[in-house]
């Protein structure tokens, strides 16, 4: 049975959760929704509608003495600084370990998870579903593959229990998912203890991809997958990010509501759906999402079918027909491998721009790419989608526009949103070296890698801190933009450190 995983909590919704939202109780929206009632509910609720007229009542006092933060706060990790950054990430670990959660306190925000798992740090006190791929590789490269496998059970835990992975293991994650790794998870750890084990995801990795592809009755667009026909009357199935609850994000909530207040839009539903979708991608916030790069408000994350997301799944697509193969499923074999074949055919068609020698994401009602040059683009290599012409000209493109000192940019756009120029990003960073290597772009793969773990040992010396982001264009500068503070801890990039630095 599912265990109690409401979305509804005193701290995620209701007028006391707005009403400290709306107060700036806590810098970070995201403390309250992380913290646990002392006492029940309506005790609490009543308390508050008793006192919070009187002239003298403090609402942060109020709050601070009816709840607490988790056990695991996830705040800043001080450890003495080591050598070199290999060396520090192995002593890291064990405190971005947690063990399973068997003792959740009643009406938590946290959903518990049955195995062991890692959390990124800083802020972020739980799991994060695409942030864990990129830390177990470096959590087998650093000799922990025995909770890579436990990541991967947690998952299979979440698509049992409620039929997909959510953003995280928190109850207000719930209504999306994030990119879609659990299919390439379940393929890393067979690599580590052998192929009998996919037998035992199999079913989950199954549902999961049915999660990705759910549309009403009638066929017509619906959350995550879209049918639509293009210009030259060709018919194709793809896919988009999405969320099931249009409205403000409740670990972002009043940033939500004053974007959005801000805006002079007045579909609230659409802002709010775009946004979610956005978090859902990973990349929040991003160029790529936006019709305007320097407005926020123009966000229109569920019109782009992108090129990470279909290239994800046409992976999925993939993989399901070969292990319905090994399992003695050839009929679901074969629909697998068409599913995947008419995906590829798709892409190649709409998101392939020869002329531009990339990949780009596709606008639906505008039926054509969009004009962002993205590290998105290394995912048909990373996953060996690509064919070698298209390969090369990739590599030439982020040699061209994307390295830079410390690696490369995530998009060629300055908008001060956290994923564009001037950051980089390790999850980014892997796939591409990876992406490259596999279709011999050896040197350029190289000298990827070369600098931006330089640049991660340059910041680990000046600060001792692993962060989430890095200034990639000046490595004198910090990583920056987002709607929180630069984060250490910090799982990825760990992750990616140690997988790069063996990987070399």
């Amino acid at each position: 049975m599912a265990p109690d995983v409401s979305l509804k909590r005193i701290q995620t919704s209701g007028e006391l959760f707005k009403t400290v939202q709306k107060n700036r109780v806590f810098p970070d929206s995201k403390q309250f929704v992380d913290m646990v009632p002392t006492e029940a509910p309506e005790a609490i609720l009543k308390k508050w509608n008793d006192q919070k007229n009187d002239p003298d009542f403090e609402l942060k006092e109020f709050i601070e003495n009816h709840f607490r933060l988790p056990d695991s706060t996830g705040d800043t990790i001080d450890i003495n600084q080591k050598d070199n950054c290999r060396v520090h990430i192995q002593e890291l670990w064990p405190m971005l370990f947690r063990p399973a959660d068997v003792n959740t306190p009643p009406h938590s925000s946290l959903i518990p998870l049955p195995h062991p798992y890692v959390v990124p740090g800083g802020r972020f006190r739980e799991i994060y579903y695409w942030d864990s791929y990129f830390t177990a590789r470096g959590l087998i490269a650093d000799g922990h593959r025995d909770m890579a496998l436990n990541m991967t059970r947690n998952f299979q835990y979440m698509i049992k229990t409620h039929g997909h992975i959510p953003n995280g293991n928190r109850v207000y994650y719930l209504s999306r998912s994030q990119p879609p790794f659990f299919i390439p998870m379940i393929s890393m750890i067979a690599d580590e203890f052998g192929t009998d084990i996919i037998a035992d995801f199999f079913d989950e990795a199954i549902l999961e991809y049915r999660f990705w592809m759910d549309k009403t009755r009638d066929d017509k667009d619906n959350r995550r997958a879209v049918t639509f026909t293009d210009t030259g009357g060709d018919q194709h199935q793809l896919n988009r990010y999405w969320d099931d609850n249009p409205s403000p994000r409740e670990e972002s909530y009043i940033e939500d509501v004053k974007e959005f207040e801000e805006s002079g839009l007045e579909n609230d539903t659409l802002f709010y759906r775009h946004i979610r979708a956005a978090c859902e991608s990973g990349w929040d916030f991003s160029s790529r999402w936006l019709a305007d790069m320097s407005n926020l408000a123009s966000i229109e994350t569920t019109n782009i079918l992108p090129i990470d997301l279909n290239t994800l799944l046409w992976y999925a697509e993939n993989r399901l027909a070969k292990w319905s193969d090994i399992l003695g499923h050839p009929k679901q074999a074969a629909t697998f491998q068409q599913l995947a074949d008419k995906r590829k055919s798709s892409i190649n068609q709409l998101m392939w721009d020869s002329g531009r020698s990339s990949f780009f994401d596709y606008h639906i009602h505008r039926q054509q790419m969009t004009d962002t040059y993205s590290l998105a683009a290394v995912y048909p290599l990373y996953f060996k989608l690509a064919d070698p012409a298209q390969a090369k000209a990739v590599a030439k493109t982020l040699e061209n526009k994307l390295l830079k000192d410390g690696g490369l940019l995530t998009t060629t756009s300055e908008t001060a949103q956290q994923w564009d120029a001037p950051n980089g990003w390790a999850p980014l960073q892997w796939m591409a070296v990876i992406g490259l290597e596999n279709y011999g772009h050896s040197a350029l793969a190289n000298e990827i890698r070369t600098r931006w773990l330089r640049l991660n040992e340059q910041v680990y010396s000046e600060t001792g801190k692993m962060v989430e982001k890095y200034n990639v264009s000046d490595i004198h500068k910090k990583g920056g933009g987002g709607e929180y503070p630069l984060q250490d801890g910090f799982g990825w990039t760990n992750g990616v450190f140690s997988a790069l630095s063996d990987n070399s």
